[in-house]
């Protein structure tokens, strides 16, 4: 019998919501002027994991566009996944879907939007569980 995925996502700063379980920070960059021991008092993170976050580039050239528009996020969603094909974020998202099987999980960013990366490590550790990695 297959164990259930216990993922869910955030955004820096939501309350927390019931069996939400450990938030994972997913963003490249870490809260200015904020104490790593108030991250979880101000409902940021419980951890960083900037390993699945979008590297530096990809990240500097997203914020040169309009990721409303959709070839923009199309190819950011491309170049994003492609990142994570990566050794160190692939075994990264190999071991969340283990541990969303066991516990819950919630990855987390920054953006309040549709269009953020943690949507599509969400669909990629759902994949990583099912097989597809």
């Amino acid at each position: 019998m297959a164990l259930a995925l216990r993922l869910t996502t955030y955004s820096y700063g939501d309350k927390r919501r019931r069996k939400e379980g450990l938030r994972l920070g997913c963003a490249r960059f870490l809260p200015r002027g904020v104490q790593p021991g108030d991250y979880a008092r101000l409902h940021l993170m419980d951890v960083w994991l900037p390993t699945v976050a979008p590297s530096r580039h990809l990240l500097a050239w997203a914020l040169k566009k309009n990721l409303d528009d959709s070839k923009v996020w199309n190819a950011f969603a491309r170049r994003y996944r492609s990142e994570m094909k990566k050794t160190d974020a692939r075994q990264t998202i190999r071991a969340l879907a283990l541990l969303a099987k066991r516990t819950p999980l919630s990855v987390g960013c920054y953006c309040h939007g549709s269009h953020c990366h943690r949507f599509l490590l969400e669909k990629l550790i759902r994949g990583a569980a099912a097989g597809k990695a």
